[in-house]
């Protein structure tokens, strides 16, 4: 996952890396600000550190060249989109990315374009003292918390899933709050200090003094280059805009006719897939894995027009003979048409009554199936409800351990259970499940010597723990379509569980889930496993008693 975040194109990379140079000089702005608080020292001698770096000629071509590249990207972007059609939360970050320049320009040019050519000393004292009283301190304000706003929604679309992330969210999102709240407090107690200083106690001349304040001509020249800045930025935002216009006409011209032969007749782009041409034009087209190529229930069938499109690549060549498409069929999301086509979808469009579960989710699961071994044989002859209480007694038993884990049981398989762990990232649930695993181990040991007081024979179980990705969906008639997991982890795991009966242990746990609990072990520990209706073989731990699996993972 941690090389994952960094996959993309070089325009991508470029733009990850210059947003976050962006975001941690905005960082330390703000820390800088909201030591006003605490300390106007603290808070000018943090000032001079960051501007003795952001100023020297690696600093200033550091910060300045990753302002315009990132700037210059996302105006790129936009320009070149197919359609505005975007999130809620992309058009959010879109529209308070856009609206930066119009503020930095000008708190550019009074400080840093100030200082170089007029020689002001534009400290925190001077910036504050300058925009106190007028609207600007509520500009440059606000320019704070939309700076914070955008770096944070790009930050998290960045880091959203990774495990670091995902364990530590509602941490970062507190911070995420209190920053700006600490920097706005700073400015406003600085702020009152400063003109308490200037205006109470008569210090005014002497600060502008210090300051070298710019006279009305110093000041006019300023509000030309700012509103030069903002002019060209205008410019350039624009020819943008234009751009766009003009790129989608030109397109709209070249579009081509994708007729179904159920209905309607629509038009798209050339060069989008057919499966973005249907969507756009509102069409429900299914498509479960979201358009990936990873699964089939978008294929059409294409009676006219085939023959102009590319030949499958080898992904889509596989995903059909995998399916046993018939000859002529073609994924929606893989094809893009050139030319007119006339198609049939291959399955007709989900109900809308389902809900965005029933399209499914791929997510890494560790997969538990436990048995309780010989039960028939020991249940014959029982009456029927001492057999209901025997099993209630036995679940009361060990599900708790799984639950207390953060697991569930999603099926009850008469004499055993199928359970899952689901709730975070692969490492997460690997440990999750391994811990559970301990416990039913030991659970069932007091469960056994509670039996053996009562005069009972103790029961013997086998477990078999896989972890792996799984489809979960809703899997049924629109109005009764349970929770559903699907994927080659969930038969691993119940071969190893069958697998312990032959080898008469009472756990079998796949070394995947050891590794992605991060636990090393030597590859000795394992045996390899060929299971029936598993492509690959499986590589598991044995253990005789679950209630060993701490003692035996943490040996030398």
């Amino acid at each position: 996952m941690a090389n994952s975040i960094w996959q993309g194109s070089l325009k991508a990379r470029a733009r990850i890396i210059s947003g976050l140079i962006l975001f941690v000089w905005a960082l330390f702005h703000f820390l800088n600000l909201g030591l006003g608080l605490l300390s106007p020292s603290w808070m000018d001698a943090l000032q001079d550190a960051r501007q003795l770096l952001q100023r020297s000629l690696p600093g200033s071509v550091l910060l300045y060249g990753a302002l315009l590249i990132h700037a210059g990207l996302a105006v790129w972007d936009l320009s070149q989109r197919r359609n505005l059609r975007l999130p809620p939360t992309a058009w959010v970050q879109t529209i308070l990315g856009l609206l930066i320049p119009v503020q930095l320009i000008a708190h550019i040019t009074f400080t840093r374009v100030a200082d170089e050519v007029l020689e002001v000393n534009d400290s925190y004292a001077y910036e504050i003292l300058l925009m106190w009283g007028n609207p600007s301190i509520w500009w440059q304000s606000a320019l704070l918390l939309v700076v914070w706003v955008h770096g944070c929604i790009g930050l998290h679309h960045w880091l959203k899933l990774t495990p670091f992330w995902q364990r530590c969210q509602s941490v970062l999102f507190a911070g995420a709050v209190l920053l700006p709240a600490f920097s706005l407090a700073g400015l406003l107690t600085e702020g009152r200090r400063l003109v308490d200083l200037a205006f109470e106690d008569g210090y005014w001349d002497d600060m502008r003094a210090d300051f070298n304040w710019p006279d009305p001509e110093g000041f006019a020249f300023l509000a030309m280059v700012s509103d030069r800045g903002n002019a060209t930025y205008g410019l350039l935002l624009g020819a943008a805009f234009v751009s766009y216009a003009l790129t989608r006409w030109l397109r709209l011209r070249r579009s081509v006719r994708i007729t179904y032969t159920e209905g309607p007749q629509i038009t798209g782009e050339r060069g989008m897939t057919l499966l973005e041409i249907a969507q756009s034009n509102g069409m429900d087209h299914p498509s479960l894995c979201g358009g990936k190529g990873r699964c089939t229930t978008c294929r059409v069938l294409i009676p006219q027009g085939g023959d102009t499109l590319d030949p499958p690549s080898e992904a889509e060549a596989r995903a059909l003979r995998a399916a046993k498409a018939p000859e002529g069929s073609r994924l929606a999301c893989q094809i893009r048409p050139t030319a007119p086509l006339t198609v049939t979808r291959a399955f007709a469009p989900v109900s809308r009554r389902r809900n965005r579960n029933g399209a499914g989710e791929e997510k890494p699961v560790a997969v538990m199936f436990l048995d309780i071994r010989g039960f028939t044989a020991r249940s014959t002859g029982l009456l029927p409800y001492d057999v209901v209480f025997l099993l209630n007694r036995f679940f009361d038993a060990v599900v708790p351990q799984i639950t207390a884990q953060g697991g569930r049981v999603d099926k009850y398989l008469g004499d055993g259970f199928l359970a899952l762990f689901e709730a975070g990232p692969a490492d997460t649930v690997a440990g999750a499940a391994l811990r559970a695993l301990e416990g039913v181990g030991a659970a069932l040991e007091q469960f056994n010597t509670a039996m053996e007081a009562d005069g009972e024979q103790p029961l013997r179980i086998g477990i078999g723990l896989h972890l792996g990705t799984v489809v979960l969906g809703e899997i049924g008639t629109a109005d009764h379509a349970p929770r559903t997991l699907i994927g080659n982890t969930v038969n691993a795991a119940s071969r190893l569980e069958a697998e312990t009966k032959q080898l008469g242990v009472e756990l079998l746990v796949s070394r995947a889930v050891i590794e992605a609990a991060g636990i090393k072990r030597p590859a000795s520990d394992y045996q390899r496993h060929v299971l029936r209706g598993v492509k690959k073989p499986v590589e598991a731990l044995a253990l005789p008693r679950a209630a060993d699996l701490s003692s035996r993972l943490n040996a030398e």
